[in-house]
């Protein structure tokens, strides 16, 4: 493996070493599907790549499967992926490669038993997974030993900049599920909230920071998802699910906070891969 990469992690501890980028070439650091964003009525595992290329392993490891047909119920390996290759690395970690083309894939990774090296092509992106027509790579990381998958961007080398993130649409929900626009509304009962912004189409933050009178109280994290059962989840102040994360078409979670009644401050931090924060605050009155 390559000289691992330190970088702080919020929660499980997770061996991470520095991959190599899965394609031959190397054309935009920007993707069609991000990992952690909604698609598909799921929260994606995987990271989907915006051009065609060649796909190449991004260790070393061993080929543990060649998938043509797969239509296990697994949340970390759909049938989404279509034609695909699984590698085994040190530190417990797997790499998938999805949507290949069946006609270019190599014929010597089918000996499962062989190791390939960093830049091993395994053929060509294709259109045998579900990506709305795209023919392009589709990559996950999974940490087998503690039951996460990893965001491929926390491995991948990173060049250009990033999408910029917007804190548009907050909006506060009860327990009850009863929802506050914050843009007309700042005067609301004390309790437990959730704390919303519209979500962008296409850009997630890598980590979303809710605090009130300048406390943090919740930090949700998409350097890694966990699994619980079937089930995919965020890590914050709790395991959020895709149910919570985005209750509709058009909210994203930032956070779970409690009000008190007095006058209080709602402060909002989106932070992408590289650290950049976007910020925005709202002063309350809690009754």
């Amino acid at each position: 493996m390559k000289k691992s990469l330190i970088l702080p992690l919020l929660f499980a501890t997770v061996p991470l070493a520095a991959f190599d980028w899965p394609q031959e070439e190397i054309m935009s650091d920007s993707f069609y599907s991000y990992f952690g964003q909604l698609r598909g009525g799921t929260i994606s595992t995987s990271l989907i790549f915006a051009d065609p290329s060649d796909v190449k392993a991004a260790d070393d490891g061993k080929v543990i499967a060649v998938i043509s047909e797969y239509d296990d119920d697994s949340c970390f390996f759909p049938s989404s992926f279509g034609n695909a290759v699984i590698v085994a690395h040190n530190d417990n970690l797997l790499t998938v490669y999805g949507n290949i083309d069946g006609e270019t894939l190599s014929k010597t990774i089918y000996n499962t038993s062989g190791t390939v090296k960093t830049g091993t092509v395994f053929g060509s992106s294709g259109n045998s997974g579900w990506q709305q027509g795209r023919s392009s790579l589709e990559f996950q990381v999974v940490d087998t030993k503690n039951n996460t998958a990893i965001n491929p961007r926390v491995l991948m080398p990173r060049i250009g900049e990033e999408l910029p993130l917007t804190l548009t649409g907050i909006t506060l929900e009860s327990k009850t599920g009863t929802r506050y626009d914050l843009l007309v509304q700042r005067t609301i009962p004390s309790g437990l909230y959730r704390v919303y912004r519209q979500r962008q189409p296409v850009a997630i933050p890598y980590r979303s920071r809710v605090t009130i009178n300048g406390i943090i109280i919740d930090t949700i994290a998409y350097d890694q998802l966990i699994r619980e059962g079937n089930t995919v989840c965020a890590a914050g102040l709790r395991y959020y699910s895709k149910d919570v994360l985005y209750p509709d078409d058009r909210l994203q979670l930032l956070g779970e906070v409690t009000l008190t009644p007095g006058k209080n401050t709602l402060g909002m931090t989106l932070a992408d891969i590289l650290g950049k924060e976007t910020t925005s605050a709202y002063s309350l009155i809690i009754y």
